[in-house]
């Protein structure tokens, strides 16, 4: 039986959540000659090579599953493409580490692909994020996942699709934005995009530790260089406007530091209330439907004042780079 579908992985050192994941493939419904695995490594790692090796112990007979590493860490876009020019089948399946893909999972692409079987084509599936009553501002933003169009955690793409507008852009070495260029690719080649929404890949949130959000805006720099590739799409599907209470909180801060040196009580007060005002409601914004916890609400009064300046910084260290003007 020949493979009509391989399955695409990029992972780094997180052998636990990359078996469960594997365990998850290994049990699909199709039959085992009918798909394979492949998991590419962002760059040298001993742990995935192990996990890997692993679950192939224990599932002997089938599917197929493969492993490779790039030769320095060059980002998930860049190990999914050596993963799709390894693959034998004629649908590339893309599915993160981090994700449960349901037993019908490849069978509902298969399907798909039978149905409309275009030699260049895409299929988009359906993430799925659990969460608790009362969430936290990082479980939140990993339910956004759920209303995403089109995500590298469960999307699919003819090979002959890929090779048309030369795979993933390596040029976004984070997981940011990489999925959304690759959409824009596919759009802006006439490509179709075909949503499958019974095939459901179960994203459950990772313990992340306090503090988070910060380290997440050096994620900013990429925003520019999608806008700069994509222009009307980005304006479209991402953003239309800048976040200007970002800017606001920061040219309220300058302004309070400015005054208080010269010696201007009246427009230094004015400047700390609007300030405050601004972080306040940002943090009331973030907590909404959110957990109340006291660490909780902690960690988003003291991130809601240190976001704004990091997103722009990097923002704007973003458009330097991509010589972009973007705000």
């Amino acid at each position: 039986m020949s493979i009509e579908l391989s399955v695409i992985i990029a992972t780094y050192k997180r052998p636990a959540l990359l078996a469960r994941c594997l365990r998850a493939l290994v049990n699909q419904s199709l039959q085992c000659g009918q798909y394979e695995i492949i998991v590419v490594s962002d760059g040298p790692d001993e742990e995935t090579v192990k996990a890997v090796n692993d679950v192939k112990a224990q599932y002997l007979l089938c599917p197929a599953i493969h492993s490779f590493s790039l030769n320095s860490k060059k980002g998930p876009a860049a190990a999914r493409n050596l993963g799709w020019q390894q693959a034998k089948g004629k649908l590339i399946v893309f599915t993160d580490d981090d994700c449960v893909p349901l037993f019908y999972w490849l069978q509902f692409y298969g399907n798909a692909y039978i149905e409309y079987r275009q030699e260049e084509i895409a299929f988009a599936g359906k993430v799925k994020v659990p969460l608790p009553s009362n969430p936290t501002d990082f479980e939140k933003n990993t339910a956004l996942l759920e209303r995403t169009d089109f995500v590298t955690a469960n999307c699919s793409c003819t090979k002959k699709a890929l090779e048309k507008i030369g795979g993933l852009d390596e040029d976004f070495t984070m997981a940011w934005r990489e999925d959304s260029a690759l959409e824009f690719d596919l759009l802006e080649n006439n490509i179709p995009i075909i949503r499958v929404n019974n095939a459901v890949v179960v994203h459950p949130v990772r313990t992340a530790p306090w503090g988070v959000s910060i380290k997440e805006q050096k994620k900013s720099m990429f925003n520019p260089l999608l806008y700069k590739k994509h222009p009307t799409l980005y304006k479209q599907k991402i953003h239309n406007r800048p976040p200007w209470y970002y800017y606001g909180i920061i040219f309220l801060f300058i302004m309070t530091l400015i005054t208080a040196v010269i010696q201007n009580p009246v427009v230094m007060q004015v400047s700390l209330f609007g300030c405050a005002a601004l972080v306040i409601w940002f943090t009331g914004k973030r907590l909404s439907g959110a957990s109340l916890t006291l660490k909780h609400v902690l960690e988003m009064i003291f991130t809601s004042l240190i976001i704004p300046f990091l997103s722009v910084f990097w923002t704007l260290y973003g458009a330097i780079r991509y010589k972009t003007f973007f705000l």
